[in-house]
């Protein structure tokens, strides 16, 4: 029994503690504080880094061109690697004296109107629109002259190799139209509403743009009738005066009867026939992400080189069960060549297709986990029997970017090989087919991204680390350096009193797993003060909190918040890709998991290492997936985290797009007790839990993830007479989350709710900065 005395003393120390706590923070943030932050945003940090990565432009003949921020603006510049030589890709100066003139208007030499450009006239001459006008300006910037922008003859079409023939969508069916005459052919003439060829629609995505893949010689198109006949609709309404308008659209959810499908088809483009794959229908699925058109790619899909046949990889609903077929063009004939088979879930590399035919050879790489790490196989494409692995190790394969044939070497990227090193740090490769030989091109401790020449003959490698700028080369393909192209210049940066994100490492959930990850401080940062801690979260599974371990100066608005008086971590916990099979599928079957228990002890651990964190004051936001989870964070782990803010979040994966939940969770199952195996996953079944302070947002035309699926968690709060916030956005899709209002209501949250101070009253982004710098430091 507690006597009255004994309570009072109870009493008299938690308001010593609260007091002491509060005494390090502010009452009050000012505007000036939120400018001091705001000034750490992308907007604002990425012009003070010149010298950034490069990304080439490459040319026929081997060259490329880039372009590059200076300290005055930007610069063109040409390569060639033969040569070994860097110069400026036309005269500035003269082009923009030259197109002033043209267009009536100045320009500056170090900020020309126009971001792309080609080479015409035999190379002689560059080519590029402003607005509505097409301008042709000689490299000596000795004359330009303007014309109109040509309309273009078709609209969201696919340009056949040889650059005569475009493949466009009209009525549901399939046409091509010659760009030199103008004439156009229908290919097909039975496309339907919801039964149309070459669709692009995968419910949570859809475009108007066709989905299909040309054969080498221009004569043949490998694409599908889309089968969304029987599926369910989704429907949205415009928020407006007067009667709204209604969005509606077909939209499968895991567990429904009806699926997309896809009939497998190769359109002979000369006759025009259709040839129909002789097999049943597939399931819209792809061995890379959550659609069959994957970064404007027809994915698992590669034509023999002479075009008779086409190999491709058919993948079960469930994605248990992928199996590499290949199709006889002329009569459709489909032979199975060999078939991987998987607990989980199967995936051929890390958003790319890593398997490929090797026709001339009889020969197929083909991508497997099997031995719990992605590594390259070598199969016989006749028999499908297996002649032999060419990677292996405790280390993943990314990506094969190139394959040189003739002499029967792989040029690909992986992580975690080098001891010592962050094991997300990407570096190129290059290995023989039957194994052996292989060579790292890429040797810094760095993260290293690459773009390979058409011509095999060079790559650009640009390579940097989260607190380190950028160096970018080019390497021949022994890895040896040929030109020095940009060092990343930030002492613009660092002049405002931007610091880096220190990496960290931390132990699993397991106690053994290493986990990585980001922390940022502010730039006025006093160890000897304590400091809430937030938790900015992506929990996969097809990718992490941290993402590309490349130079980024803001990283999202991470840095910025931090900038306000917090530690903000980014944690890429397990259930995360780019380790092994095991570490990826960690909560497979349980997505309500989200690797909190991982972001838990992380936290925890950093703060027995930093007596500067305050674990008792943590909190935690993130979009779409990160808005999941970071409810789901309240509701399974309310003694931990006091505060979130959830934008757009698939708060239950039974009203998200069939194939995310279906890829992670499994094919839905019904007890007869009326439970399922989804039940796991869903935050309304645990809205009775929550305690602490909840920012739900939403935008109304969401068709990504539809809006119903933070009203149905808002329901159950209510139901359970939890208090929370909410906004929603109206007609607003996905990608509100950087919007500024969003960003200004979410950092008040945390200020008010973690940091137990007032935020300025409607901060306003871009507004002028205060005469003083008073406020928190």
């Amino acid at each position: 029994m507690i006597t009255h005395a004994r309570y009072a003393g109870i009493a008299l120390l938690s308001m010593t503690v609260q007091s002491g706590a509060a005494a390090q923070n502010p009452a009050a943030l000012t505007d000036a504080d939120y400018h001091r932050a705001e000034q750490f945003l992308t907007q604002n940090t990425t012009p003070l880094v010149t010298g950034g990565a490069v990304r080439p432009n490459w040319l026929a003949d081997g060259r490329f061109w880039y372009r590059t921020a200076t300290a005055e603006g930007f610069e063109y510049v040409m390569v060639d690697p033969a040569r070994r030589t860097r110069t400026r890709a036309f005269d500035q100066a003269r082009l923009a004296a030259a197109l002033s003139a043209a267009a009536d208007t100045t320009y500056s030499a170090v900020r020309l109107p126009f971001t792309q450009f080609e080479l015409v006239r035999e190379g002689q001459a560059i080519q590029f629109d402003i607005g509505q006008r097409r301008y042709v300006c000689d490299l000596q910037g000795n004359s330009c002259t303007a014309e109109a922008v040509p309309s273009p003859q078709v609209r969201n079409a696919i340009v056949s190799p040889n650059g005569r023939l475009a493949a466009f969508i009209r009525d549901h069916n399939l046409w091509v139209r010659d760009l030199a005459t103008g004439r156009e052919t229908q290919l097909t003439s039975d496309g339907v509403k919801d039964f149309g060829y070459a669709t692009n629609n995968a419910g949570w995505v859809r475009g108007d743009n066709p989905v299909l893949l040309w054969s080498p010689d221009s004569r043949k198109i490998a694409t599908f009738q889309h089968d969304g006949r029987r599926v369910g609709e989704m429907y949205l309404v415009t928020t407006n005066v007067g009667h709204p308008q209604l969005d509606e659209w077909k939209y499968p959810l895991p567990g429904d009867s009806a699926i997309f499908t896809i009939q497998r088809v190769i359109i002979d483009v000369e006759q025009p026939r259709i040839v129909r794959l002789q097999m049943p229908a597939d399931a819209h699925r792809s061995t890379v992400c959550d659609h069959v058109l994957c970064r404007g790619e027809f994915v698992d899909n590669q034509w023999f080189p002479d075009a008779s046949q086409l190999a491709f990889v058919s993948s079960s609903r469930d994605h248990k069960r992928a199996v590499l077929r290949v199709a006889d063009a002329q009569t459709g004939a489909v032979r199975d060549v060999l078939e991987e088979v998987v607990a989980t879930q199967y995936e051929s590399g890390f958003n790319r297709a890593n398997w490929y035919v090797l026709p001339k050879t009889n020969e197929v790489i083909w991508f497997s986990e099997r031995d719990d790490w992605g590594h390259l196989y070598l199969y016989d494409l006749r028999t499908g029997q297996l002649k032999n692995r060419i990677t292996s190790g405790t280390w993943p394969v990314l990506q094969v970017l190139r394959i040189d044939e003739q002499n029967r070497t792989i040029y690909f990227t992986a992580a975690g090989r080098e001891p010592g090193r962050d094991p997300y740090f990407r570096h190129l490769y290059r290995v023989s087919l039957d194994g052996r030989n292989l060579r790292l091109l890429t040797p810094e401790d760095a993260d290293h991204e690459v773009s390979i020449a058409p011509n095999g003959r060079s790559f650009v490698d640009s390579y940097s680390r989260p607190d380190v700028p950028p160096i970018s080369v080019v390497r021949d393909m022994n890895g040896n350096q040929l030109v020095a192209l940009e060092r990343g210049d930030i002492s613009r940066l660092l002049a405002t009193g931007w610091t880096p994100p220190v990496p960290f490492t931390v132990k699993a959930r397991d106690g053994r797993t290493d986990l990585y990850g980001l922390m940022y401080r502010p730039t006025a940062f006093d160890s000897t003060k304590k400091y809430p801690i937030i938790n900015n979260i992506y929990p996969g599974p097809q990718t992490g909190s941290v993402g590309s371990r490349s130079f980024s100066p803001s990283r999202g608005d991470t840095r910025a918040l931090a900038e306000l008086g917090f530690i903000v971590i980014q944690l890429d916990a397990m259930g995360t890709p780019m380790r092994s099979k095991s570490f990826h599928d960690a909560y497979y079957g349980n997505m309500g998991d989200n690797g909190l228990p991982d972001q838990v002890t992380a936290m925890q651990q950093l703060a027995r290492r930093h007596a500067y964190i305050d674990i008792n004051r943590a909190g935690i936001y993130g979009h779409s997936g990160g808005g999941f989870a970071s409810a789901a964070a309240m509701l399974r782990h309310p003694d931990f985290f006091k505060v979130a803010v959830s934008q757009a979040g698939n708060h239950d994966n039974r009203n998200y797009e069939d194939d995310w939940g279906e890829r992670y969770q499994g094919l839905l199952v019904r007890n007869p007790n009326g439970t399922t195996n989804y039940d796991n996953q869903a935050n309304q079944l645990v809205a009775q839990n929550l305690k602490g302070k909840l920012l739900l947002a939403h935008g109304t035309l969401d068709d990504n993830v539809p809006p119903y699926n933070t009203l149905v968690l808002v329901n159950e709060l209510i139901r359970y007479n939890k208090d929370f916030d909410l906004i929603l956005m109206p007609n607003r899709r996905h990608g509100f989350g950087g919007e500024p209002y969003m960003t200004r209501r979410r950092w008040d949250y945390f200020v008010k709710h973690l940091m137990g101070a007032e935020p300025p009253k409607e901060f306003q982004f871009g507004r002028p900065r205060p005469a003083t710098d008073g406020g928190m430091r």
